[in-house]
């Protein structure tokens, strides 16, 4: 029984990390002006002034950076 708790604990925490990889955030960056999406929780310190997110996708991210009211350039042009 403890095997079979100690597997169902490891399957379950590399399903955890996993997850975290394919998640999405948007943070105001100061230094540059603009609203970016990074693939990190970011941490709210110097040149990061908000954070919003996680989103499960990209194109989930992109909303929510448009709809965002403190994003500065709310479309990037490499979106285009």
């Amino acid at each position: 029984m403890k095997r079979l708790v100690l597997a169902a604990s490891l399957v379950l925490a590399s399903a955890t990390a996993g997850l975290a990889d394919s998640l999405f955030w948007v943070v105001g960056n100061r230094a540059t002006n603009r609203c970016e999406i990074v693939t990190r929780n970011p941490v709210i310190d110097g040149d990061i002034w908000f954070a919003d997110g996680p989103y499960r996708s990209l194109s989930d991210a992109k909303l929510a950076r448009f709809t965002i009211g403190p994003c500065p350039n709310r479309q990037d042009p490499a979106d285009n």
